[in-house]
């Protein structure tokens, strides 16, 4: 089958007008699973399943250095930024990132920590007419990473930095005012960050032994050398971006009890193998990152297709999760179909596929799985009112959301 080096029409209004079914719907018209495009020019080859996931998390195949378009680089990731290195670079750099999450008390701390946040959250709740749950959930989330990265904060601060930090995921793949909020909201906190660095580099800040902050910052990199302060507030930010962003997944959670109420008992009850399967089925069902990618750095093949060198690799992410051949009625939400199955490391690929040790899958996915278990068990439990509201979920928006952001009355801390 030709690859896509033949000149196709340029894709980026279909993206931009069909978001996350822009590939389902491309593989459908087609009948195949890999398909041809066109994106800022280059040609694109479209991939899905857990082969395809093995293909592109192969470095042989697909590398990610220079395959990051700018306007992410610029908002989402930031410039230097771990995601942009391949080989030696990209595993001596994430090293760091594991060895913050892995240690004996790195994941269990901080989910500790937001798990506070959020229980002094709910009186100030409950004494407001109604809160905005992606919001809510994002100052919770911000604070506590903060305070477990050893980043020196005010608490008057983070309702600030949770909006910047908020700003950063919501204009990643979007145009005027949310990207420009989202480059705004970048430039001051890594300003600060790199700042911080600078300071405990020099004596002049005391951080706490072992924490995120002294980690960055005395890290060396491949070549032995330490991360240029920027740099270093760049990776600062991939820790605390991502965990702030949880907040969709919360939003989520509350438009899925909203929709499904059958599930809030035995949610509530804290039971946790049902908590986990909730928190994977969320991550299935909802859409977050449309797909990821890189460049051939050669001429390859895959699927009968000829991928020219240099060419982009995309890996349907929300096509994949919701692929009937893997998952089964795949656009029914249910979180018992993860009770009694385990899950192939290239199967459930909401932030990535493999192992994250060793290749760019998202180092803090289980973070994300333990934070959300945590929080969605406490969500079911809160006693709440749903006031009339829009909670569509428009897919053409990328990253999506309900569109009220989940408003709720919350009349009392636990049913």
């Amino acid at each position: 089958m030709p690859g896509p080096k033949a000149r196709r029409p340029e894709n980026a209004l279909q993206l931009l007008t069909r978001g996350y079914g822009w590939l389902p719907d491309r593989r459908r018209a087609t009948g195949r699973r890999t398909v041809g495009a066109r994106l800022g020019g280059l040609p694109v080859t479209a991939i899905e399943g857990p082969d395809a996931a093995r293909f592109l998390y192969d470095e042989d195949h697909v590398h990610r250095a220079h395959a990051i378009p700018e306007p992410v680089q610029g908002t989402l990731f930031g410039k230097g930024a771990v995601h942009t290195l391949d080989g030696e670079a990209h595993r001596v750099r994430k090293s760091m990132f594991i060895g913050l999450l892995m240690r004996e008390d790195g994941i269990a701390s901080l989910v500790e920590q937001v798990e506070a946040a959020w229980d002094a959250a709910v009186p100030r709740w409950a004494s407001r007419s109604e809160i905005v749950l992606i919001d809510q959930a994002a100052r919770v989330l911000a604070g506590a990473v903060t305070r477990w990265a050893g980043i020196p904060l005010a608490e008057d601060e983070v309702p600030g930095l949770a909006r910047d930090l908020v700003a950063m995921v919501d204009g990643f793949a979007s145009g005027g005012p949310r990207h420009v909020r989202a480059r705004r909201a970048r430039g001051r906190r890594e300003a600060w960050l790199a700042q911080l660095v600078r300071d405990v580099r020099h004596g002049a800040v005391t951080v706490p032994s072992g924490s995120a902050v002294e980690v960055v910052a005395r890290h060396r990199d491949a070549d032995g050398e330490r991360l240029d302060p920027r740099v270093a507030a760049v990776e600062l930010l991939n820790i605390i971006r991502p965990t702030t962003a949880v907040a969709w997944f919360a939003a989520f959670s509350g438009h899925a009890l909203i929709r499904w109420p059958e599930n809030r008992k035995r949610l509530a009850d804290g039971d946790p193998a049902f908590a986990e399967a909730w928190a994977h089925e969320v991550r299935r069902f909802y859409p977050f990152a449309p797909f990821i990618g890189g460049r051939a750095p050669r001429e390859v093949e895959w699927d009968g297709v000829r991928i020219p060198k240099d060419s982009m690799v995309l890996l349907d992410l929300y096509g994949q999760n919701h692929d009937p051949d893997l998952w089964g009625d795949p656009y029914a939400f249910r979180p018992e179909r993860f009770l009694a199955r385990e899950i192939g490391a290239f199967e459930l690929i909401p932030q990535g596929g493999g192992d994250p040790r060793t290749n760019h899958r998202c180092p803090g996915e289980q973070l994300t799985v333990a934070l959300l278990s945590a929080l969605a068990v406490r969500l079911a439990r809160l006693q709440v009112e749903v006031p009339e509201q829009d909670l569509t979920i428009a897919l053409h928006r990328i990253p999506a959301r309900p569109a009220s952001g989940v408003v709720l009355r919350v009349t009392a801390g636990v049913s």
